[in-house]
């Protein structure tokens, strides 16, 4: 069985090692991060489960998860959850910001905002499963603060070139 699993691993370029990051930072903000915060914050001001699917739309293919076969509040767990889960991509060794520099994975405030934003992310999670819209204001508190803390120390510099340093 070993020899099997070694060889499709050898076959296909898998590696079952460490991670390797493949998305710069700004790529991987704009594709889960982001989005996926989007999703958590209409929680605060919206009732997800008043979000319909579009009629004559296959809910597979929707593209806004609200709407898609796992909407309404499901969709915000999961945004919540795929939030939490990212601050361990914000932690693959490897990673560069959209300038080329290095993640600063060696600066204690960088690990320290990726617990925030676990910790923000799992806070929004038990909300949304409470459906309870106070709760969501909270908690798109505490990821908007984790997310304003980092930006603040290494995203809004003078020129895209400071990024990251």
């Amino acid at each position: 069985m070993v020899l099997i699993v070694s060889a499709l691993v050898a076959a296909f370029g898998l590696s079952l090692g460490a991670q390797t990051a493949r998305a710069d930072l700004n790529q991987l903000m704009r594709g889960v991060l982001y989005p996926a915060a989007n999703v958590v914050f209409f929680a605060q001001s919206d009732d997800p489960a008043g979000v319909k699917q579009v009629a004559g739309q296959d809910p597979s293919m929707a593209t806004d998860p609200l709407e898609s076969t796992f909407g309404g509040w499901l969709a915000v767990e999961n945004a919540a959850l795929a939030l939490s889960e990212s601050a361990d991509l914000l932690l693959t060794p490897g990673r560069v910001c959209s300038n080329g520099a290095a993640v600063p994975l060696g600066d204690p405030e960088w690990a320290k905002f990726a617990q925030e934003l676990r910790d923000a992310g799992m806070k929004a999670y038990r909300a949304a499963q409470s459906k309870d819209p106070e709760k969501m204001v909270d908690a798109s508190d505490a990821l908007s603060t984790s997310c304003a803390n980092c930006h603040r120390k290494w995203r809004e510099r003078r020129t895209a070139a400071e990024r990251c340093k």
